[in-house]
């Protein structure tokens, strides 16, 4: 059984330890992990694992963040991997910081990521991973703040954070959603 990991992000070393690039983070701890290493191939940094008997795709799209729908359609399509199979992992300025949050569906929440797989995938009905940011304190300077990089306070938490999505991603993997959402969601 395939499944499609998508770390959404920004590609480029400006956007490497910024806030929106949380799911780059997490698929590269998973790589890490199993000690392979992304290649690039069409839309997307592409990676390889095993898990539980099961390949795991993982994916950081290249089309930069509000064009990641071209990336996830595209290997979706390539690897035929149905919608239930596939789990977008982004930033969510709706949670607090290390919030973790798994989901079978829902709204893009303003997030220009989903809002972008949304429209190309013509549903709302995939899994996602939401890892909370918190909102900044100010009105009018969330893309300044979801593209800026963690405060030192952020950091020190950062990687058990990181490690903690990783672990929601394969309860989901060997549970299922509903199962892995009992246990990370609590």
């Amino acid at each position: 059984m395939k499944f499609l990991i998508v770390g959404l992000g920004n590609k480029g070393a400006e956007y490497a330890e910024t806030r929106h690039n949380i799911g780059f983070k997490i698929v590269d701890k998973l790589a890490e992990e199993a000690g392979v290493t992304f290649e690039n191939e069409t839309l997307a940094y592409l990676a390889r694992i095993k898990f539980k008997g099961k390949q795991l795709i993982l994916i950081k799209p290249t089309t930069y963040m509000n064009l990641s729908g071209k990336a996830v359609n595209y290997w979706m399509q390539k690897e035929k991997i149905d919608k239930a199979n596939i789990l977008i992992l982004l930033d969510d300025l709706n949670f607090e910081f290390g919030t973790v949050r798994l989901k079978p569906r829902g709204s893009d929440g303003g997030h220009n990521g989903l809002k972008d797989i949304q429209t190309v995938l013509n549903t709302t009905e995939y899994p996602r991973l939401r890892v909370g940011i918190s909102r900044p304190n100010q009105k009018g300077v969330q893309v300044d703040y979801v593209l800026g990089e963690w405060t030192e306070e952020e950091k020190k938490t950062l990687d058990t954070i990181i490690t903690k999505s990783c672990e929601a991603v394969k309860k989901f993997v060997s549970l299922g959603i509903h199962l892995a959402m009992n246990e990370v969601n609590r």
